[in-house]
């Protein structure tokens, strides 16, 4: 038995460094990036594999750097900001069973996302996007979160836990299949202390000093990885560290629910089958999400727009450094000295200042300042478009990185075609982002129907923003029936939302025909308007909606008797939806239910008219 454990532990480190080796040119790329980025750019990658700092070719050259990626790279972080983590839950019938459980998983998603933060969380991805061109997020189940189920805390109900993994910890067996899901198997690496490793398995290994990012081992005896030393820019590395290895392995005939192989250092710590039914058809695979900044045809990791600057970079560096040069040559000028005509080793050290006493030999041509010209103005014409490039390759114009219109742009039309071009370009990014949080919600929703098999109790945000708590289980989801979406916030903003609304308005298609607007489609142009719990009125709308909604769950079971305090015409339209659905309609005796329901609504709002006109007689007279 330990002999195959020991294999195991053999075969899956040798399957991680041939992996490691296979994606060595893609981590150079990124880490090129990375330094770039902080504004180390005369790095590059040396013939012998490694991030190397290219020197002076002489002693008075300038070389000064001027980042211009940086504040791209911001500008692009700041549109991709707006990109919210939010996903909403349709329904695919209109029936209130599905309505319901649609309503419960859209709070379900926004009370995971925000217990995990999952705008930090966004946050980190967008920027590993941004710069190495892929982000990943991984979906588990963690046993230690949730509600304690017992008085020493050490049995917990559980939680889903969304983390970021950069892409030098993901590691796929094919590089050339795109989906994460067509994948046969994905390692994910990460360094962990040998604490933390007794902790989870509670298993002794002997530690040492790992690289955060390149996982190498600085003692011999380790073997992972390579060293690697990179100028300004010192990967992270961990003492007392172990590098921790799992493998997911898709189902196959031998393994038909997948393999999950764990090894911490030179231990097996697991082998067995792939933990979470996170597919679909209830079928298991791996729990991790990406987002690309760009995508790669027929890659598994996306491309970045660093990537594509770093040579519109560099020969903005060089050119402006070899402007500077002229310009200081001009300023501090070159002098010609006959041999032995003055003392060289003073006139070295203090130059020519003003004032200067210069005495030279006698009968000896004087030192004097040769022309050195002027400035060619190819430089600032090469400026220029060396600028108009950084433009065109990011996708971010002048208007959005120096926040202010050019010079030659006056009318307002061109300024919104401007804003409109940064907003396309960087459209395939965030419709990236939208599909990976479209994936985390259907992994969270497929965890819940797999853990949460008893009643649960979960705060949630109600539908006015106020904190509600809702009792639920398993059977109450339904993700196979389940549409994720987001909205596209970049284009669509919240004055450009409004505008739209108030033209509607003045069209009057939110009115009836007789020029009355509903309660409903008040609240519901509230909250469109982003107004959320704005007016108190809407509080009691939506209180007697959700009311009607009750009901229409109680009513498939039991008769329920209207209450005298009920809003009886916005009940009538809730029962009314619910009588002439297809679910409704199956069941004569629901249907009879809801009939003598609608009925007492009726005589109700009859009563209350009467009683008002009544009211109204009384105080004319």
């Amino acid at each position: 038995m330990k002999d195959k454990q020991n294999e195991l532990v053999t075969s899956v480190i040798k399957d991680f460094k041939e992996r490691q080796e296979a994606r060595r040119p893609l981590e150079l790329n990124w880490r090129l990036n990375m330094n770039f980025v902080i504004g180390n750019q005369y790095a590059e990658i040396s013939p012998r594999g490694d991030i190397e700092e290219r020197g002076k070719q002489y002693f008075w050259q300038s070389r000064e750097v001027y980042n211009h990626i940086a504040p791209i790279l911001e500008t692009r972080l700041s549109k991709l900001a707006k990109v919210k983590a939010k996903a909403t839950v349709r329904p695919q019938t209109n029936d209130d069973g599905d309505i319901s459980s649609a309503k419960l998983a859209t709070k379900l998603l926004n009370a995971v996302e925000e217990e995990n933060n999952f705008s930090g969380l966004m946050s980190s991805a967008n920027t590993w996007s941004e710069i190495t061109g892929s982000a990943f997020y991984k979906i588990v189940w963690d046993g230690e979160k949730g509600k304690a189920l017992d008085a020493d805390a050490t049995l917990k109900e559980g939680d889903v836990a969304i983390s970021v993994c950069s892409p030098f910890e993901i590691f796929p067996e094919d590089l050339a299949v795109a989906e994460i899901e067509k994948q046969p198997s994905i390692m994910h690496a990460k360094v962990m202390t040998v604490d933390d490793v007794k902790t989870l398995w509670g298993i002794d290994v002997d530690g040492s000093e790992i690289g955060v990012f390149t996982f190498d081992n600085t003692d011999s005896a380790g073997g992972f990885g390579y060293t690697a030393t990179v100028p300004r820019f010192v990967s992270e590395k961990k003492d007392n560290s172990v590098l921790v290895i799992e493998k997911y392995s898709k189902p196959t005939s031998e393994y038909p629910n997948g393999r999950l192989i764990i090894i911490a250092g030179d231990a097996l710590v697991f082998d067995g089958d792939l933990p979470f039914v996170n597919g679909e058809e209830k079928t298991r695979t791996y729990p991790f999400a990406k987002q690309h900044c760009l995508d790669n045809l027929g890659s598994f990791f996306g491309s970045s727009v660093v990537e594509r600057i770093i040579p519109v970079q560099r020969a903005y560096n060089t050119v402006k450094n070899r402007k500077h040069e002229f310009m200081n040559r001009i300023a501090m000028g070159v002098l010609a000295v006959e041999d032995g005509s003055v003392d060289t080793d003073n006139l070295e050290e203090e130059g020519l200042s003003p004032g200067k006493v210069l005495i030279y030999r006698q009968g000896s041509t004087p030192p004097m300042m040769m022309n050195a010209g002027q400035v060619p103005s190819e430089f600032s014409r090469e400026e220029e478009k060396l600028l108009n490039e950084f433009v065109m390759i990011s996708g971010v114009s002048e208007v959005t990185t120096y926040s202010q219109v050019p010079a030659n742009v006056s009318s307002g039309t061109a300024i919104s075609l401007l804003l409109e071009q940064d907003d396309t370009r960087i459209s395939l990014t965030a419709d990236s982002i939208r599909e990976a949080v479209r994936k985390i919600g259907k992994h969270i929703i497929r965890l819940y129907k797999q853990y949460a098999k008893t009643e649960r109790i979960m705060r949630v945000a109600g539908d006015n923003g106020e904190i509600e708590i809702t009792e639920f289980k398993a059977s109450a989801l339904n993700s196979e029936d389940i549409v994720f979406d987001t909205v596209n916030e970049i284009e669509d903003n919240i004055s450009t939302r409004r505008a739209m609304v108030y033209d509607l308005l003045k069209l009057g298609l939110f009115t009836d025909e007789s020029g009355v607007m509903s309660n409903r489609t008040r609240g519901k142009l509230f909250e469109i308007l982003g107004f959320g719990n704005w007016e108190n009125g809407r509080d009691l709308d939506e209180a007697h909606i959700s009311k009607a909604m009750r009901e229409n769950l109680l009513l498939e079971n039991e008769a329920v008797t209207p209450d005298v305090v009920d809003d009886h015409k916005t009940h009538i339209v809730e029962h009314t939806k619910l009588a002439i659905s297809q679910r409704c309609g199956n069941s004569p005796e629901f249907y009879e239910r809801v009939l003598r329901h609608i009925t007492a609504h009726r005589e109700f709002s009859t009563l209350d008219a009467d009683v008002s006109e009544l009211e109204r007689k009384m105080e004319e007279l």
